[in-house]
């Protein structure tokens, strides 16, 4: 089962967004029960980062809600998704303005 970017989950949305939340909330529960069954005994945590809280989303969420510092491992991918599209807006100029911390390492061209 693919968690991210998920047709059955996306078609829930599609079902939201029209104005259907009967349907959508039919369709996401699908998607929640295939995720409930696949996942039963196996690790569905994207994250690469040895965690304490690795695959225990409620308490991973909550600890980075708690210091609003930055997001879980797992849900960059999605933001940055999001910012890039935001960034051809500039040329993606903003990647010259932007340093990362020392423990993010940039990959080689």
């Amino acid at each position: 089962m693919i968690i991210d970017g998920n047709e059955i989950e996306k078609e829930a949305m599609k079902a939201f967004h029209q104005g259907n939340r009967a349907e959508g909330l039919k369709i996401q529960e699908e998607f929640a029960a295939k995720f409930r069954e696949e996942y039963k005994e196996k690790d569905h945590c994207s994250c690469k980062k040895a965690c304490r809280y690795h695959g225990n989303c409620k308490e991973c969420v909550a600890i980075h809600r708690a210091h609003q510092e930055h997001l879980p491992n797992c849900m960059r991918p999605i933001v940055n998704q999001k910012l890039r599209l935001l960034s051809e807006l500039t040329e993606h100029t903003l990647a010259n303005e932007i340093e990362p911390p020392k423990e993010i390492l940039r990959r080689e061209k």
